[in-house]
């Protein structure tokens, strides 16, 4: 297998990208979204003709998506323009959310009823997020409730460029970011007192681990297998608490947070561990897929994410994809 194949998502550095956005920002501080998108798109193009892994990840989900839903996606280059357009419009959105010019009063919550009990009843939880839709929207409203106390497990190093222009935005938006590449004891002590104290711990749960033995299950996502980690359950399990499901994502151009309960404790038998680990996972594969349904251009994992079961190494990220497990 060539050396390219054999590349993990998170083993590539940014590119002249964040500078680009930084600019786009300035744009659209001064003129608005549609100059903002008019710039965009001439460097879109530039960035799909020249970036043959990125533009075939990105077809290869689509493609995906339309045989599994039925969609009517177009697939085409000018699809995969539009899918990455849709991702730095989101990537716009964190830095108006961090930049305070973001109208947060128009978000949308469904779910939010169940967690709410959690933070009244200062019972912490794990809360499992994706790659889909715009995750800092979560973390910049809770600081409008103080009492909702967000960990999110992070692998930034990749991404060091765009969390120190975030920092310039906002030094909050590097306060409650925890950087993990690998689950040590101490990390476990630090969650387990934070979860008991009421926190709540945020995992992407679309995205391999970055370790040299990765713990992954296979489960169905869109019609066909995948790799999927199993440390939230695992983390769950540890901490003994529940676990939810976070989705973040527009539809119709109205921004929607959707907290879901997968399971209110994960405390299987010895025996029964990797089952139910499994389980777990394929449950939130089939959530991730619907809301994909939804908002088709909305999953921004450019790389091979459908690699060959049981070779969950092989899968490189498109050096675009600067999002981060957290966001």
């Amino acid at each position: 297998m060539q050396e390219s194949k054999k590349m993990h998502w998170a083993s590539l550095n940014e590119v002249s990208f964040v500078a680009g956005m930084r600019l786009l920002f300035w744009i659209y501080r001064l003129l608005g979204r549609w100059p903002f998108r008019i710039v965009l798109y001439p460097v879109l193009c530039w960035y799909v003709l020249t970036q043959k892994k990125a533009r075939n990840a990105s077809q290869a989900y689509l493609q995906q998506l339309n045989a599994h839903a039925s969609l009517q996606t177009s697939t085409s280059l000018l699809g995969v323009i539009h899918h990455f357009a849709a991702f730095a419009e989101t990537i716009l959105d964190k830095m108006l959310l961090w930049g305070g010019l973001f109208k947060v009063d128009q978000v949308e919550y469904y779910g939010q009823e169940s967690l709410h009990r959690q933070v009244v009843e200062k019972k912490g939880a794990v809360l499992v997020c994706s790659h889909l839709g715009n995750i800092d929207m979560c973390r910049v409203l809770s600081r409008r409730f103080p009492e909702v106390k967000l960990t999110i497990l992070v692998h930034t190093k990749h991404a060091q460029s765009f969390n120190r222009m975030m920092a310039k935005l906002n030094p909050d938006s590097q306060l409650d970011l925890l950087q993990v590449t690998d689950m040590t004891p101490a990390t476990a002590i630090l969650l387990a007192e934070r979860v008991a104290q009421g926190g709540f711990v945020v995992i992407a749960g679309d995205r391999v681990p970055v370790s040299p033995n990765p713990r992954v299950t296979i489960a169905n996502f869109l019609g066909k297998p995948a790799a999927f980690p199993i440390g939230p359950y695992v983390l769950a399990s540890l901490l003994r608490c529940p676990v939810y499901l976070l989705f973040s994502l527009p539809v119709s151009g109205v921004p929607q947070v959707h907290f879901e309960l997968l399971c209110e404790s994960v405390n299987p038998k010895r025996s029964e561990r990797e089952h139910a680990f499994q389980t777990l996972a394929s449950q939130y594969a089939e959530r991730l897929g619907a809301f994909c349904e939804r908002a088709p251009l909305q999953w921004f994992n450019f790389y091979d994410f459908w690699h060959r079961a049981g070779d969950s190494t092989s899968n490189a990220a498109s050096q675009l994809d600067i999002s981060d497990a957290s966001r």
